[in-house]
């Protein structure tokens, strides 16, 4: 099914937040790619050109959130403790952050820099407040 507003939400995988909710959003009005912290990896990459190319969404919303558990670790320190649990290195990156703007302004700028999404100019980042339950749009150059 082709999403009505042609949108693509990247947001995290806290079971807290609603997307659909948080943005008024219905049934089939969007594609909501979800993975913790709500980072654009690789596959987050591959997922929106897939969205844009073969399923026609044109604008991307990127979705953090306030009080988020990748905030509260490390790369280096889950790398370790992994390892540690499991006696293999992760060959993947962990992508926490200690600044959720930032996180969002860096996961807008590598969608906009990705040569494999061809509709990069409505890309827009935001933070969800859990506490509040408002949605702030992130200023990103």
């Amino acid at each position: 099914m082709e999403p009505v507003r042609k949108l693509a939400i990247v947001t995290c995988m806290d079971c807290r937040i609603d997307p659909a909710a948080a943005i008024g959003l219905q049934r089939g009005d969007a594609h909501v790619l979800r993975n913790a912290g709500g980072v654009v990896t690789d596959d987050v990459i591959r997922s929106l050109a897939i969205s844009q190319c073969k399923l026609g969404t044109r604008e991307v919303m990127v979705v953090h959130h306030t009080d988020c558990g990748m905030e509260k670790i490390t790369d280096e320190g889950f790398r370790a403790e992994l390892e540690s649990d499991t006696g293999v290195a992760p060959n993947f990156p962990v992508g926490a952050f200690a600044d959720v703007e930032d996180s969002v302004r860096g996961s807008v700028r590598r969608i906009r820099e990705s040569p494999f999404l061809p509709h990069r100019d409505a890309v827009r980042g935001y933070v969800y407040d859990v506490a509040t339950h408002e949605l702030r749009e992130v200023a990103v150059d």
